[in-house]
C-alpha cells in the first residue's frame, strides 16, 4: 500500500520529529488537531523545519473551511485533504505539493477564493489547487466524445505542473479506500474510471504503488464477487506455498552467502488485479498463473545485481528467452531491474528480479522522487522515469499545437498511455522506445520530425524494409531521406504513434485543396477496389454524403486525405449488394466484409470450420477472430465494433490457413523429425516452431502449421498423437 513507499529509508523519524518546531497555540487549539498529527510527524522526517510553519498554516486555514462539512462516512472532510497529504508526504513531495493538497478543495467547496489562497501562500500553490479543482469537475466514460474535451483539460493540466495530477492520484488513492460508502451506481462509475483512467496514468508515471494500490481497489469495487473469490484462493495458495517458497529463499540466501554478497531477499506476491488480468487476457487458469515462484533480490550497487544474475544461473537452471535487461533498457516509464525466470527444484518455475535499493524505490516512487531533493536546497536530480515523463509531457505539448480536433488529441493520449513497448535502435545503437505495432515511419519521426517528413524508405537489420510493416524489439532501422520526399498520407493507415499520424495530417492540413482532393479521391479509389467512384448511384452517394454531413464530393475527398474519415469504412457505405457479390465471385474466402480489407487474428489464428466474428479496427479494416477468442470478450459492452461474418467454404477449402499447435512431450533423440514427418504424412507444413522447457522432465513444443479446415486439423493432431513419447497435444488458444 501507499503507506510503506518510504519502508526502506534508512533514516530515523523518532529524533528528527523530537527536534521539529513545535506547533503554534492556533495550530493545536484546533479541534481536528489529533487527525493533524501523524502529518505532521511525516513531514518533519523529511522537510526543513523552517517549511513547517507552513503546513501548520495550511491545516489551520483547511480546518477552518471546512467546518462542519462531513464525508459520506458522517467523519470529519479534513480526514480526506489531511489523507492526500499523507499519501504525498510519505512520497516525500515538496512543501507547495503537501500544501495543495490540504487546500485542494477549499475553492470548490467552501467559501475561500484563488485569491485568498495566492495571497497566503503564493502564485505556485494557487495554481496547483486550481488545477486540481479542475480535474474535481471531470467524469468520465469510457473515454467517450461527449467526455474528449474533459479529458483534454485534464491531460493539460497536468502538462503545466505535472504535481497536479500527483495530487489528484493521491486524491483519487484515498476516495478509493473510502468507496465503500457510496451508492453502488457510484462507486462503479468511479472504479472504472479509476481502471481506466488514474491507474494507467500513474503507472505512466511509474508510480507502482499508487498504480497496485488503484487496481485492487477498482477491481474491489467494480468486480466484488471476482475479488473476493480471487483473493481467497490466493490466500489459501500463498498457505500452501509457504515450505517451498522458504526453501527457494533460504538457497537463495545460501548461495549468496558464500559468495560474501549482502542482500534483501523477498518473495514477491502477485497481485489479485494482476491475476485476473493475466487470466482473462491469456485465457489462462488460475493454477497457471499460482505455479510460478516469484522471488526480489535487492542490493547496494549496479554491478553486484549482474554477479548476482550469474550466481542465479549456476543455482537453477535458466530458461530460453527468459532473461530481461531492464537496468540497460529501462521501460518506457523508468523502471529499472534484471528479470530472469528460472527452473528451480522439482521443475517448480522461478520468477527472480534483481535490482539496487535505489531503483527500488524509484519503481515505487518514479516521477514523484524529483521533488524529494528540492526541499534539501540542492539542485533536482533527474530519475530515469522524471526524464520519461519530462519527454512524454514534452510529447503531449507537441501533440496538443499540432492537432486542432479534441478526439485526435485524446485517441494520440490513450495510445501514450498504455505502452506496450519495443526497442528500436539506430546503426549508430541508441535506442528509441516505440508502441507495439510501430513502423518505420512511427521511428522516422520519433528521431526527428524532418526526417520523418522526408523519408522515402528503410533498411532494418542492413536489408530494405516495408515503411508500412510493423517492427519488432530490437531491430537496427536506418531511415533512408530526400529532399524532394514528402509525407504519404497512406502512412496514416499504419503509423500507431501519436506524433507520427500528427505530423502526417498537420502536413495534409497545408496541402492546397486541389492537391487534396485528389489524394483523397485515390485512396478512396483503392478501398473500393474494382469499383470506379464515377460509377457510384448518385442517390446513393448522396444519401451517404448526408449521413456523414458533408456537402460535397470535393469536401469528401478533403476530408479522408486529411485523416477525418477513414477511406475503408467511407467504401463500406459506398457498397451495394451487388458489389459484395461481385467480391465475393473473386475468390475471398470470407463473407459479410462489404468490400473491407480484413486480416486473420494473430491470438486465435481461426480456420474454415471455426465460428467467427470480425473486429473493426479504424484505419485497418477487419481483423478476423475465432468468436471464443478471449481476446474479444468485450462484444457485449459495445458490439457497434463488431459485425457478423461466415467462411465462403467453397473457396476457402482451395486455401491453406494457419494455426497454432502446443505439443508437451518427454525429450529423446529423433522426436522433432518424427513430428515433422507425422505433419507432412498429413499434408500439410510446419510454418513456425520453438520450444521451451515445462519441467525436469518434459518439453513444450509450439508449432504453426498450414491446415484446410478443422477436419484436416484433427488428422494432423491424430498422427502427432501417435508418436512415441508426445504426452498431449491442443490447438493454441
Amino acid at each position: 500500500m501507499v503507506q510503506n513507499l518510504n519502508k526502506y529509508t534508512s533514516t530515523s523519524t523518532e529524533n528528527i520529529v523530537d527536534k521539529c518546531p513545535a506547533p503554534s497555540p492556533e495550530t493545536t487549539e484546533s479541534i481536528n488537531y489529533h487527525y493533524y498529527i501523524p502529518l505532521r510527524d511525516i513531514v518533519c522526517s523529511y522537510l526543513p523545519f523552517s517549511r513547517i510553519a507552513e503546513i501548520d498554516k495550511a491545516f489551520v486555514l483547511a480546518d477552518r473551511a471546512h467546518d462542519g462539512q462531513k464525508r459520506a462516512s458522517g467523519e470529519p472532510y479534513i480526514i480526506h485533504p489531511i489523507a492526500v497529504a499523507s499519501i504525498l508526504a510519505q512520497m516525500k513531495l515538496d512543501t507547495e505539493s503537501v500544501v495543495a493538497a490540504l487546500l485542494h478543495d477549499v475553492v470548490e467547496d467552501t467559501f475561500l477564493t484563488e485569491d485568498d489562497v495566492k495571497r497566503e501562500f503564493g502564485n505556485v500553490v494557487k495554481e496547483l489547487v486550481y488545477g486540481v479543482t479542475k480535474l474535481d469537475k471531470l467524469r468520465f466514460h469510457d473515454y467517450r466524445e461527449a467526455q474528449a474535451e474533459n479529458f483534454r483539460k485534464m491531460i493539460l493540466a497536468m502538462i503545466q505542473d505535472i504535481r497536479v495530477i500527483l495530487i489528484k492520484l493521491a486524491d483519487r488513492t484515498h476516495n478509493m479506500r473510502t468507496i465503500g460508502n457510496l451508492r453502488p451506481d457510484k462507486r462503479k462509475r468511479i472504479a472504472r474510471e479509476t481502471l481506466e483512467v488514474f491507474a494507467p496514468i500513474a503507472n505512466r508515471l511509474g508510480i507502482s504503488e499508487i498504480k497496485v494500490e488503484l487496481e485492487e481497489l477498482g477491481m474491489a469495487a467494480l468486480y466484488p464477487m471476482r475479488y473476493r473469490v480471487l483473493k481467497s484462493a490466493v490466500i489459501k495458495a500463498r498457505n500452501n506455498r509457504k515450505e517451498i517458497v522458504n526453501n527457494i529463499q533460504e538457497s537463495i540466501k545460501a548461495r549468496l552467502a558464500e559468495v560474501h554478497i549482502p542482500a534483501r531477499i523477498l518473495g514477491r506476491e502477485k497481485r489479485i488485479y494482476s491475476i485476473y488480468k493475466k487470466m482473462v487476457n491469456k485465457d489462462l487458469q488460475f493454477r497457471d498463473i499460482m505455479d510460478v515462484y516469484a522471488f526480489r533480490v535487492i542490493l547496494n550497487d549496479v554491478d553486484t545485481c549482474y554477479r548476482v544474475l550469474g550466481q542465479m544461473h549456476n543455482l537453477f537452471k535458466p530458461r530460453p528467452d527468459g532473461f530481461k535487461d531492464y537496468i540497460a533498457i529501462p521501460k518506457i516509464n523508468g523502471y529499472q531491474s534484471l528479470h530472469t525466470s528460472l527452473v528451480g527444484p522439482h521443475g517448480v518455475p522461478i520468477e527472480i528480479q534483481i535490482r539496487t535499493e535505489f531503483m527500488d524505490q524509484m519503481s515505487e516512487r518514479g516521477v514523484a522522487a524529483h521533488w524529494s531533493y528540492k526541499e534539501k536546497g540542492s539542485e533536482p536530480t533527474s530519475t530515469t522515469a522524471q526524464k520519461n515523463a519530462q519527454r512524454w509531457i514534452k510529447n503531449l505539448i507537441d501533440l496538443q499545437q499540432s492537432t486542432s480536433s479534441t478526439t485526435d488529441f485524446i485517441e494520440g493520449v490513450k495510445t501514450d498511455l498504455f505502452p506496450d513497448a519495443i526497442y528500436i535502435f539506430t546503426p549508430e545503437g541508441k535506442i528509441y522506445d516505440l508502441p507495439v505495432g510501430a513502423t518505420p515511419v512511427d521511428f522516422a519521426y520519433a528521431v526527428h520530425t524532418d526526417i520523418g517528413q522526408h523519408c522515402v524508405g528503410a533498411r532494418v537489420n542492413h536489408r530494405m524494409y516495408p515503411l508500412t510493416r510493423p517492427l519488432e524489439s530490437g531491430q537496427s532501422v536506418e531511415i533512408i531521406t530526400s529532399e524532394s520526399a514528402e509525407p504519404n498520407a497512406l502512412w496514416l493507415s499504419s503509423a500507431v504513434t501519436s506524433k507520427a499520424r500528427s505530423k502526417i495530417r498537420q502536413y495534409l492540413k497545408g496541402l492546397r485543396t486541389q492537391e487534396c482532393e485528389l489524394v483523397g479521391r485515390r485512396l478512396l479509389q483503392n478501398a473500393l477496389k474494382t469499383k470506379k467512384i464515377d460509377q457510384i448511384d448518385p442517390e446513393l452517394l448522396n444519401s451517404v454524403l448526408k449521413d456523414f454531413k458533408i456537402q460535397d464530393l470535393s469536401t469528401l475527398f478533403v476530408d479522408i486525405a486529411l485523416g477525418n474519415l477513414i477511406p475503408a469504412l467511407v467504401a463500406k457505405r459506398l457498397q451495394t449488394d451487388t458489389d459484395v457479390q461481385h467480391l465475393l465471385e473473386e475468390g475471398l474466402p470470407i463473407s459479410g466484409t462489404r468490400g473491407l480489407p480484413y486480416t486473420f487474428a494473430q491470438c486465435c489464428l481461426p480456420i474454415p470450420g471455426d465460428r467467427i466474428i470480425a473486429h473493426i479496427t479504424p484505419g485497418k479494416g477487419l481483423v478476423i477472430h475465432n468468436a471464443n477468442c478471449s481476446n474479444i470478450r468485450d462484444i457485449k459492452r459495445d458490439p457497434s465494433k463488431f459485425t457478423s461474418v461466415e467462411w465462403d467454404l467453397a473457396v476457402a477449402s482451395n486455401l491453406d490457413f494457419q494455426t497454432g499447435l502446443r505439443i508437451e512431450l518427454e525429450n529423446r533423440q529423433g522426436i522433432l523429425s518424427e513430428i515433422s514427418n507425422a505433419v507432412d504424412v498429413a499434408g500439410s507444413r510446419i510454418e513456425a516452431i520453438n520450444s521451451d522447457i515445462k519441467d525436469e522432465h518434459t518439453y513444450v513444443i509450439n508449432l504453426t502449421v498450414t491446415v484446410r479446415d478443422r477436419l484436416h486439423l484433427a488428422n494432423i493432431i491424430k498422427r502427432i498423437k501417435a508418436v512415441p513419447n508426445v504426452l498431449t497435444i491442443f490447438r493454441r488458444k
